[in-house]
């Protein structure tokens, strides 16, 4: 059969994943009756909930005699390392752009990786039937782009379609007959080349691994394309790392290849086709996959350095053990390690205490991400702020510079520009679109975004658009001001009481109501003012003869500010924890005893 791979790559909330769902039901994937659900492509509940790809998924399509193997890739930057591997794999690209807003810096930043492999893309412009939709300007903005990340000339002779994959239709003109996908269809099976390696299937197998997953029947799986010759279930194959050592022999045991949704087991496999190979044990991404004759891996692409680290510890506060069964700091590295093998944006290292990990990666989404899979599976650990990771280059210190994108209404764009420049950015651009908003470009120090995006959408009143992508390295910029209010602590171990509570309103806002359980060292909200102050929230109203119980009426709370996961990673200051358990997230301090706190701030200054 003849076949084609290709990658659909576009900013996030762009559309992509529901033009995949389009896709497989006009390909004849699903029955007419089959009970589906939408964005079918975002299986994990992460994905659903947040609206966002986070890991690449295969599906095929076959059409008209041709099969069309499409990956959907992650359009954030956080889980670029998943982008990098995935391009490899395919001989084109689908850049999907949205119609109105045009090319976002995630569009750039996967783009950018494509253009540099060689592949050439097809542009769709999506949502063309939005009523604010511009697809003339955003297709200008396409070329321009291009142009900026030096395509040849081959790749600026790209073809347009015109589409809307809510409504499953695609066209070569913008006013078409907008009936269905047959013109991507056909412009895919047109324009992207056919997998050069079927000219190479009489040579021995071999095939880079891209992905890894694991299967509870199968064990390991690895997914990737296969670069030469063909393979059978039962062949005898070995895994050859980067540098060419053999890591170890193995026969395979199942050879799946994807089928619409599904993955489903073949006895052969050829050159040019996207399958999963289970078997191995050791073998892992970016590792070659080959017959015994074979003695050279297949180059690997590079991957992008970490630039932000945070360090997984055990919880050790007082409520330690209530919610969690994973609570061993044995337990939690074996996890780590497994998502570094599987997912090669991270990196773990262990720290001299033995009691915590220094997690490095790619961005707080990414982090943020790792920890709540983590706690949905019943562990317990304590987060420390992200800290940013330099590097020592000709004897400076250089530091990760992002790009940032924002879309704001005129009216906020003042303080938006003041806040970024606070935090040493520099502005690139500024221009108004259409509708009155304002576009601001900015190169902001990583470390400054730390925290920043809760205080954007409180200061665009949740209008706001923020996007950023890693821009390169910097010297470093000087200090940049934190926080600027102190936090409220909790001196006493128990249950808090609304009428305690109700007394120190004045003082802050709370991150807890009453009837919960607090300890000593424990945050409890943040502070008027830029000091913290240590607060009793169990102090009950004494009661006497003269002041009965049924005279005062109920107090009523304020409620709680509860932060979300994201927004206490980066709220905590460097002397703070965040104890994430299955049911609860909590602020504390690292020392929950304040003489000792003391002592350690006295060392510190």
């Amino acid at each position: 059969m003849d076949i084609r791979n290709i990658a659909i790559i576009a900013h996030v909330d762009h559309g992509k994943t529901t033009l995949v769902d389009a896709l497989l039901k006009q390909s004849g994937t699903f029955r007419d009756n089959q009970a589906t659900v939408e964005r079918a492509m975002d299986s994990n509940d992460l994905e659903r909930e947040r609206g966002i790809t986070i890991l690449a998924k295969a599906t095929s399509v076959e059409w008209h005699g041709h099969r069309i193997n499409i990956v959907d890739t992650p359009g954030h930057a956080d889980f670029g390392g998943e982008v990098e591997r995935i391009l490899g794999m395919v001989d084109g690209v689908v850049l999907l752009v949205d119609a109105a807003e045009g090319p976002m810096p995630q569009t750039k930043f996967v783009t950018s990786k494509a253009l540099r492999l060689g592949l050439k893309p097809i542009v769709v412009l999506n949502k063309v039937d939005k009523p604010d939709a511009e697809p003339d300007r955003a297709l200008n903005e396409v070329f321009d782009l291009f142009v900026t990340l030096d395509a040849n000339e081959e790749q600026l002779d790209f073809p347009v379609l015109y589409a809307s994959g809510r409504a499953g239709w695609a066209d070569t003109e913008l006013d078409g007959p907008r009936q269905d996908l047959s013109a991507l269809y056909q412009l895919v099976v047109d324009y992207v080349p056919a997998p050069t390696q079927l000219a190479r299937a009489d040579e021995p197998f071999s095939m880079l691994a891209t992905t890894l997953a694991s299967d509870p029947y199968l064990g390991r799986l690895l997914t990737g394309r296969i670069e030469t010759g063909t393979v059978r279930t039962g062949q005898s194959v070995h895994a050859l790392s980067r540098d060419g050592t053999e890591i170890e022999r193995f026969r395979i045991s199942k050879i799946l290849a994807f089928r619409g949704l599904a993955r489903q087991p073949i006895e052969v496999a050829e050159a040019g086709d996207i399958v999963s190979l289970a078997g191995m044990t050791k073998a892992t991404v970016a590792d070659t996959i080959a017959d015994l004759a074979i003695s050279e891996p297949i180059p690997a692409q590079p991957i992008d350095p970490p630039t932000i680290s945070v360090t997984f510890g055990i919880n050790d506060s007082p409520l330690a053990g209530r919610d969690g069964d994973k609570v061993q700091s044995r337990v939690i590295r074996d996890r780590l390690l497994r998502e570094a093998e599987s997912n090669v944006a991270i990196r773990v290292t262990d720290t001299p205490g033995g009691d915590a990990f220094e997690v490095a990666g790619r961005g707080e989404l990414q982090m943020g991400v790792l920890i709540e899979n983590m706690r949905r599976e019943g562990f317990e650990l304590s987060i420390s702020r992200p800290r940013v990771i330099f590097r020592d280059e000709d004897g400076g210190r250089l530091e990760p510079v992002e790009e940032v994108t924002v879309d704001v209404d005129e009216e906020f764009s003042g303080v938006v520009v003041e806040k970024l420049s606070q935090r040493k950015g520099e502005l690139a651009e500024m221009r108004t679109g259409a509708g009155g908003k304002t576009r601001i470009v900015a190169h902001v120090p990583s470390r400054g975004l730390i925290g920043y995006h809760g205080e954007f959408l409180t200061d665009t009143r949740g209008t706001g658009i923020l996007n950023r992508v890693f821009h390169g390295w910097s010297p470093h910029k000087g200090s940049i001001p934190s926080r600027r209010n102190g936090v409220l602590v909790s001196i006493e171990d128990g249950v808090s009481v609304s009428y305690a509570l109700f007394n120190l309103e004045d003082r802050g806002r709370f991150f807890i109501g009453s009837g919960e359980q607090v300890y000593q060292g424990m945050i409890l909200g943040e502070h008027s003012r830029d000091n913290d102050l240590e607060v009793n929230p169990l102090k009950g109203k004494k009661l006497t003869n003269v002041r009965a119980s049924g005279k005062d009426e109920a107090v009523v709370l304020t409620p709680p500010a509860r932060p979300t996961l994201e927004q206490a990673i980066a709220y905590v200051e460097d002397d703070e924890l965040v104890e994430v358990t299955p049911r609860h997230i909590r602020l504390r301090k690292r020392y929950l005893d304040p003489h000792e706190r003391k002592r350690e701030s006295r060392k510190g200054a």
